[in-house]
């Protein structure tokens, strides 16, 4: 049995080597988090060009996260064979391909085949990051690195955010995915600075569990991404297909669920057996382990949620621009960043039990805190208090979490822990956009649908004169163009915007405390981390039959 630890002070670290591998990495996923960062900011104008509704746009950002998580466990099986170095530079260019194709997508469809193309980039790139920086640093240089990964990702957050914002209110939203395709170029340029590894030809690839384990991820993502469009119980007309009158919705999740134990039981016969299996089942052998997985996965999944949330609320309900949405984010991904850099400060000082239970505490209370505040100007300092407060839990929990997971394993298995990291982070962000979309949008329906029963001033002739089986977040001005259209009387066309905005407001905080009563139950996984002392466990813990 081997300690989930991080490395400990006063630990003997290997010689320093140079930095310069770790820019190039750190580009790397910086080209990844910009994609993803870049799609909320684009909300509003990618709606305007291909006129879909705001959840068709989450759907290419679920596209995305879900080719990443299905494959990037057969991305971490291509780095072990034919190095983690000649992989990057193969995906790097697969990426700016993918960008190519975003930029210049002529309607919703291609922009969702498009982020399927870099999610399929993205499956080995997550993986040869997490291995390249295993193979080029030790010891607290290694955990400096990792925090620097973590950073590099929030950095990229804020950068998209404010490049977006500016690009999308004056210019447009496609040069904001323009500027991938030259970032692009110069990291595959740069990556012949990396040391390069030759693999090992005799891993073997699994496809059995690649097929497994990609249908289970699609059939849980697609599941929970329809649940609001498809019915969450019977089947709603959206639905392409039910089963008895139920959704295919919950029964996707459930089906994947199950395919996803037959992944596990898969890959514990095949480890048996002496083969390679597509996931080393070492990683996540122990409980702390196991623990930090799932804590992962909330963190991930929430801000995922808010990320969705907020700029729908910014550019879809209240009109504003991209550059309103950068303005707004901005202290929270500035705190991410900030965090993610910071807290391997405190692995001296504080035990990982006790910092992800702190921060997992602080993101309940920031979205109480947020939940209680919002009105309809996120420009007030309360909301910007509650942002940012969340974006310290969750950067400091996201580089906890991994440096927890890449300590406990040896540099052989840095790629399988790549690949776990990639799939609960990208599965919990599909999942999370996903859930959010499903619950505001329902809470939306179900709040307007209870304003108008027995409504004195609108009557039943106007209700059926109003699609109100596709409820959605529209603006006010939206909502007034369509009531201009029906026998709606001025009265009654106020009475339904009084109706709009009331249910918009009352979704969004409902939503924020559901996702904080999520952020408390993660304080059960949070206590099943390290408890170890500063000090006490050595940097790099040896396993027993290695």
């Amino acid at each position: 049995m081997r300690s989930a630890a991080i490395p400990a002070a006063g630990a003997e670290d290997d010689a320093q080597s140079t930095w310069l591998p770790m820019i190039v990495i750190a580009l790397g996923q910086v080209l990844m988090s910009f994609n993803v960062a870049s799609l909320p900011v684009a909300i509003g104008g990618m709606v305007d060009s291909f006129g879909v509704p705001p959840t068709t746009i989450a759907t290419g950002i679920v596209m995305y996260s879900l080719s990443v998580a299905g494959l990037v466990m057969l991305g971490a099986k291509l780095c072990q064979r034919f190095g983690a170095q000649p992989v990057f530079r193969g995906v790097v260019l697969i990426f700016g391909l993918a960008m190519v194709l975003m930029t210049f997508s002529p309607n919703a469809t291609v922009m969702i085949a498009a982020q399927g193309l870099a999610g399929m980039a993205g499956a080995a790139l997550v993986p040869s990051l997490v291995a390249l920086i295993a193979n080029n640093y030790r010891g607290r240089q290694q955990a400096t690195a990792l925090g620097a990964l973590g950073s590099a990702r929030a950095g990229a957050g804020v950068a998209a955010f404010l490049i977006g914002g500016v690009l999308g209110t004056f210019i447009g939203w496609r040069p904001a995915f323009g500027i991938l395709i030259a970032l692009s170029a110069i990291v595959f340029v740069l990556s012949f600075r990396l040391r390069r590894d030759e693999g090992r030809p005799d891993v073997q690839i699994d496809l059995v569990g690649v097929v497994l384990a990609a249908a289970a991820i699609i059939l849980i993502s697609f599941g929970f991404n329809n649940l609001n469009r498809w019915g969450l119980g019977l089947a709603r007309p959206g639905a392409p297909f039910d089963l008895l009158g139920l959704s295919p919705a919950p029964v996707m999740i459930v089906l994947g669920i199950v395919l996803g134990q037959a992944f596990l039981m898969w890959t514990h016969r095949r480890q048996a057996a002496g083969k390679t299996p597509l996931l080393a089942l070492e990683v996540i052998d122990s409980p702390k382990e196991r623990a930090a997985v799932y804590a992962m996965f909330t963190i991930v999944a929430l801000e995922a949620a808010l990320n969705f949330t907020v700029p729908l609320y910014i550019q879809i309900v209240q009109g504003r621009t991209p550059l309103d949405t950068a303005i707004a984010m901005m202290p929270f991904n500035l705190s991410v960043f900030v965090a993610a850099l910071l807290i391997v400060r405190l692995y001296d000082r504080l035990p990982p039990r006790q910092i992800g239970r702190l921060a997992f505490a602080l993101s309940a209370v920031a979205l109480v805190w947020l939940a209680v505040v919002v009105r309809n100007d996120w420009s007030t300092f309360p909301v910007l208090v509650g942002l940012v407060l969340f974006g310290i839990g969750q950067g400091s929990l996201v580089t906890l979490l991994f440096n927890v997971l890449v300590t406990a394993s040896p540099k052989e298995l840095a790629g399988d822990v790549g690949s776990l990291r990639g799939t609960t982070n990208n599965l919990a962000a599909a999942v999370g956009t996903a859930v959010a979309g499903a619950l505001v949008v329902g809470l939306l329906s179900a709040g307007v649908m209870r304003s108008l029963v027995d409504n004195p001033v609108i009557p039943v002739e106007l209700k059926e004169e109003v699609d109100l089986d596709n409820v959605n977040f529209v603006s006010n001005d939206r909502l007034l163009e369509v009531m201009r259209q029906t026998s709606a009387t001025p009265e009654q066309v106020e009475e339904a915007v009084r109706i709009n905005t009331e249910a918009r407001l009352r979704a969004l905080k409902i939503g924020l405390l559901i996702m904080a009563g999520f952020a408390l139950l993660a304080l059960i996984p949070a206590g099943q981390l390290p408890d170890y002392r500063p000090g006490e466990i050595p940097p790099q813990p040896k396993r027993e039959d290695s």
